[in-house]
Formats: structure tokens, C-alpha cells, sequence
């Protein structure tokens, strides 16, 4: 028979006996991960009514999947803290990620970059255009759904060009940072579509690229380390804070910076380690 006590769930790494977490508790985590496929619908809803003449639906559902990349962080952080992660969060949260940065980012993507392509004096390259969007975009929602995939059965996954010892790191990009490098683009254009068959070309490179980094085994940086737990919370806040400051005040130029900064940091490491490599077997064999 039930009682009023709370109930002890395990005993930690101190030997001190932690308190399960009542139930409630674990409907917070799920709430925001509700935020999430919220923001995710939101931004396919306005995604479909952008035009050329509108493109401010573009751009508020740019920045719906930016606020979806901030619950999707909140939720794990809180899941964290409350010591109420789940088997039903987290497959929750990987159906809401589906959605809201693989179908609803591919769907922006080709709707800003190709199907709003005027009409010019080569029709035939504008049709070709709208059909290899098509394709390419279908194939940024595998290569992100894959990515959450191979993140959910893999246990201590480590990327094939290792960086410091100890220190964790994600195996290819997550999912919710190639969603913002659709989302920052569009956004710094403040949703104007493409009308340059040439941009669109480049806007083409840009997104199979970043599909590859999601499926890719480089590394990229978790930011698990990162806790207001440690010596100097209070640093770390104003840090924080003095972010989110830039960001609303210039949030095109801010979110383009960190998308596109992170996208540029796999790159880079990946880089270095191969030239690493390179030095070390030149100086084998010397």
C-alpha cells in the first residue's frame, strides 16, 4: 500500500540516498519538448504562406525553429537538474526534433531558396533548380533524422578525429544546429527569398553540406562542460546574459555568427586533426 513518504530511488556516488522526484516533476521537461513541436508546427505553418511578396512569413518561421534550438536545450538541462530524465522524454524529444528541425527546416529551405525562384530567361535551369531543391532537402530530413538515430543507440560514441582526452564531443552536428543554419540565413535576409538562380545554386551547397556534417563522425563541440554549478556561476550568468542581449538586439548578425561559427568549428578541427596526422607520420618516418 502507497504511503505518503517519499519513495528512495537509488544512492549516489557519495553514498548519500537521492529522493525519486515526484511525478509532476516529470511532466517539466516534456513541457518544454511540447514548446518545441509547437514552435516546429509554427514554423511549417508560416514557412507554406511565405511568398515573394511576403516574406515575412519566412522570417517569423526562421525564427520559430530559433526558439525550438532554445527549448530543445532547456529541456534536456532541466531533465538534468530534476533528475527526471526518461525513456518517454527522450523519445519524445527525439519525434519533436524530427519535426521541428528536420521537416520543418527543409521545408523553409526549399521554399525560400527554390520554389519562389522568378521566372528568367532560362526557364529550363529554374525548373531544374526547383527539382534538385526538392531532392536535396529531402535529403537534409534523412541525413538529420539519421543523425538523431544513430545518437540514441550509440553508447559513448566517439568521433573519428578525437580531440582532448576527457573532454566530450558530439559526433557529427547535431541536429538543432544545422536546423539554425537554415533558420540564421533566412533570418538574415530577413526573409527575402532568393532570386538569384546563382545564390540558389550556392543556397543548394549549403544544404547538402550541412546534411553531410549531421551524418559525418567529425567532431563537434557538446558544451557539456559548461555548468552554473562550478566555480564561477555568477561569470558564467553574466556571460549568458550578455549574449542573449546581442542576440535580441542583433539577431541577424548574432545568430548568423553562431551558426555558422559552429558549422566552421567541425570544419576546422577536423582540419587540424588530419594535418596533425600528416605531421606525425612525416616525422615517423624521418
Amino acid at each position: 500500500m502507497a504511503t505518503g513518504a517519499p519513495e528512495v530511488a537509488r544512492t549516489d556516488a557519495d553514498g548519500r540516498e537521492r529522493r525519486r522526484p515526484s511525478r509532476g516533476m516529470y511532466v517539466l521537461p516534456s513541457l518544454f519538448t511540447a514548446g518545441n513541436i509547437a514552435a516546429g508546427y509554427y514554423a511549417v505553418t508560416q514557412a507554406i504562406q511565405g511568398s515573394m511578396a511576403e516574406p515575412a512569413y519566412f522570417d517569423r518561421a526562421a525564427l520559430a525553429i530559433g526558439f525550438a534550438v532554445l527549448f530543445d536545450g532547456v529541456d534536456g538541462m532541466i531533465a538534468r537538474m530534476t533528475n527526471t530524465a526518461s525513456d518517454f522524454g527522450k523519445e519524445l524529444d527525439s519525434l519533436a526534433d524530427v519535426i521541428t528541425f528536420g521537416v520543418a527546416p527543409s521545408l523553409l529551405a526549399y521554399l525560400w531558396g527554390f520554389k519562389v525562384l522568378p521566372a528568367t530567361s532560362y526557364p529550363m535551369l529554374r525548373d531544374r533548380l526547383v527539382h534538385l531543391g526538392i531532392f536535396i532537402c529531402f535529403l537534409f530530413l534523412i541525413c538529420g533524422a539519421s543523425r538523431l538515430a544513430r545518437f540514441n543507440i550509440s553508447v559513448n560514441p566517439q568521433p573519428r578525429n578525437p580531440g582532448r582526452p576527457g573532454k566530450k564531443y558530439f559526433v557529427g552536428m547535431p541536429i538543432p544546429a544545422g536546423a539554425g543554419v537554415i533558420a540564421s540565413v533566412v533570418h538574415f535576409e530577413n526573409g527575402s527569398p532568393i532570386e538569384d538562380a546563382r545564390l540558389a545554386v550556392v543556397w543548394l551547397c549549403l544544404i547538402l553540406f550541412t546534411g553531410f556534417l549531421m551524418v559525418s563522425t567529425w567532431r563537434f563541440w557538446s558544451g557539456k562542460e559548461i555548468s552554473l554549478g562550478k566555480r564561477h556561476p555568477f561569470q558564467l550568468v553574466a556571460v549568458i546574459v550578455a549574449i542573449g542581449a546581442v542576440i535580441a538586439l542583433y539577431s541577424e548578425y548574432a545568430l548568423i555568427v553562431i551558426a555558422l561559427g559552429y558549422l566552421v568549428s567541425g570544419v576546422l578541427a577536423r582540419l587540424a586533426y588530419s594535418w596533425g596526422q600528416k605531421r606525425r607520420k612525416a616525422g615517423a618516418t624521418n
